[in-house]
């Protein structure tokens, strides 16, 4: 029987005055909303965590940052489409484009085998990114493609982003598994018009191991290291620098990192630069507040169910961005003692 979504299960028990701190959350994303004076914050939502029937998407909606109402259940994963409701999903994201609202989901089904063995001990399975469309940022948000990811369904693929080209053109940007590459990269596929599927063969960006740092994991003493790529988003700066935020590992610990393009487009090349937070943090993303303001929000530590959103006041130089101050008076975090994040070398 196929699964309706429905006005009656758009509520998780929502509830007023939480704090950032207060909310599990991974891969988190705002969105800012010009129209209502709201920001919507998405993260995934699960059975065990949030008391739903099958994986989907939540959302918390705030006036000021500080205190947040949810969650609302926006996206749930319906029967009758490539990806299991019981297999996870992972990295939402919510994009205001042609005068919708285009969530970008990474889904999973671990019943439908990939040829080959995985890297790491981990198996080959169908993984890649779901886009829904809605008319507003609470959805409800409907899988534009039920029969395959956006990316062709043999590449393991997660954490899809939108990104619009100096001529007008959708893109999704990326991540190309490392359980199928050792050597995870970021790609990009020029999407049709509508969204609905991508219309080209995938352009390398770069790789997990181009950081200029020891990132690589070198599990049971092998000789090959594998190298991790997560998050992957696109912004330009107040200088039409184009920089890319993505998260990899250093020295075993989560970090949060950003690159940039030499060429200023999206093929590249494409530089390494400095870390942004250290920590066990990462997964983050670049938003505007109300006032203009940048901010960075991103989740620490990895793991759930301790993850939780921090927020950081950032600074754009115009040749890219970098961490301001930790902003705990808004995330509900204790201060952080001793150095700060962004000041530890790589």
């Amino acid at each position: 029987m196929m699964h309706i979504f429905n006005e009656a299960c758009a509520t998780a028990s929502p509830q007023a005055g939480h704090r950032l701190a207060d909310i599990p959350a991974h891969d988190p994303f705002i969105v800012t909303d010009q129209a209502t004076q709201t920001y919507y914050l998405y993260t995934g939502g699960s059975p065990r965590l949030h008391d739903m029937d099958r994986y989907g998407v939540l959302a918390y909606k705030s006036k000021d940052l500080a205190s947040w109402e949810g969650p609302f259940i926006v996206f749930e994963i319906p029967d009758n489409v490539w990806a299991n409701p019981q297999h996870g999903a992972w990295a939402p994201e919510v994009h205001e484009y042609a005068g919708r609202y285009y969530l970008f989901v990474t889904l999973h089904n671990n019943d439908r085998l990939l040829e080959g063995e995985g890297h790491g001990g981990f198996p080959m399975q169908w993984r890649g990114t779901a886009i829904a469309a809605a008319d507003t940022p609470m959805g409800p948000f409907v899988m534009l493609k039920p029969d395959a990811p956006a990316v062709p369904e043999q590449l393991m693929t997660l954490d899809g982003s939108l990104y619009v080209d100096e001529e007008g053109a959708p893109w999704m940007v990326y991540c190309h598994e490392w359980v199928q590459t050792a050597d995870g990269t970021i790609e990009a596929v020029r999407m049709k018009e509508d969204l609905s599927d991508s219309c080209s063969e995938p352009l390398h960006l770069f790789s997990g191991s181009d950081a200029p740092w020891d990132n690589g994991e070198h599990p049971g003493g092998q000789a090959a290291s594998m190298y991790v790529t997560d998050g992957c988003q696109l912004y330009r700066t107040s200088g039409n620098r184009l920089v890319m935020l993505w998260s990899t590992y250093d020295r075993g610990s989560y970090v949060q990192t950003i690159a940039r393009s030499v060429s200023g487009r999206l093929e590249g090349p494409w530089e390494q630069l400095a870390p942004l937070v250290f920590d066990d943090s990462g997964h983050g993303m670049l938003f505007q507040t109300f006032e203009g303001d940048w901010m960075l929000i991103l989740h620490s530590p990895f793991r759930m169910p301790e993850s939780r959103c921090k927020l950081y006041d950032m600074t754009d130089t115009g040749e890219s961005f970098v961490v301001a101050q930790a902003r705990p008076d808004l995330d509900g975090s204790l201060p952080e003692s001793g150095q700060r994040e962004s000041e530890r070398p790589a």
